[in-house]
């Protein structure tokens, strides 16, 4: 069996595979390929309905970068009534650390006005490309207000792809649009060629005024 290293997960995100497990308990680690992959634009088809841009405009939340990269990647992969598992198992929450310790994985973290954590997301950067992994909610639009949050560092950073892998009824909502294979990895050929840099510390400010 092959031994998976962060290497190996650099060289396979850029192929344009990713991978999952069956279920958190189970220790396999599949790479997976889909026929059609999740893409979230980057430009104005980013679709912010207008209760949300209330919701981001308020004090309700507050929204940080890297400050609780585990906690974010352990809440993305515990379940919870309505997810009751996932696919995040220990070997990939243990290999996504070690790109964070990297420098190459990020998260984006929502926390409440107590200053609890209540969303968030976590990823993967490579050139110009973002591969968004999973992301997670305890309070309501908490992992939407990470999500715009992430858009507009990736805009501030002049990334051009942002991979959401699979489309879900949440993320249809933003605009996230199906593409074929061929059509994905022509995008993320180009992509990660770019000099595009993550901006972990651009105060929050100043990602707000590249979300709307």
């Amino acid at each position: 069996m092959t031994l998976i290293t962060p290497e190996l997960m650099l060289r396979a995100y850029a192929y344009g595979v990713f991978p999952m497990a069956r279920s958190q308990g189970d220790p396999t680690v599949y790479w997976i390929d889909p026929d059609e992959r999740g893409i979230l634009p980057l430009d104005t088809n980013f679709h912010i309905s207008r209760s949300l841009r209330k919701t981001l405009r308020s004090d309700r939340f507050h929204v940080t970068c890297n400050k609780a990269f585990a906690e974010v990647i352990q809440g993305c992969a515990e379940a919870t009534t309505t997810r009751p598992d996932t696919w995040i198992n220990k070997e990939i929450e243990s290999l996504f650390n070690e790109l964070h310790d990297m420098g190459l994985a990020h998260s984006i973290e929502t926390w409440n006005a107590e200053n609890v954590l209540v969303g968030g997301l976590y990823g993967l950067a490579l050139g110009g490309a973002f591969f968004g992994e999973s992301m997670f909610s305890r309070a309501t639009d908490a992992s939407k207000v990470a999500l715009c949050h992430l858009v507009g560092r990736l805009r501030l950073g002049s990334f051009m792809l942002l991979d959401a892998q699979f489309i879900t009824d949440h993320l249809s909502r933003f605009g996230a649009r199906k593409v074929p294979k061929n059509e994905y990895r022509s995008m993320l050929a180009a992509a990660i060629v770019i000099q595009a840099t993550f901006p972990v510390h651009a105060p929050e400010w100043t990602i707000r005024s590249h979300i709307y």
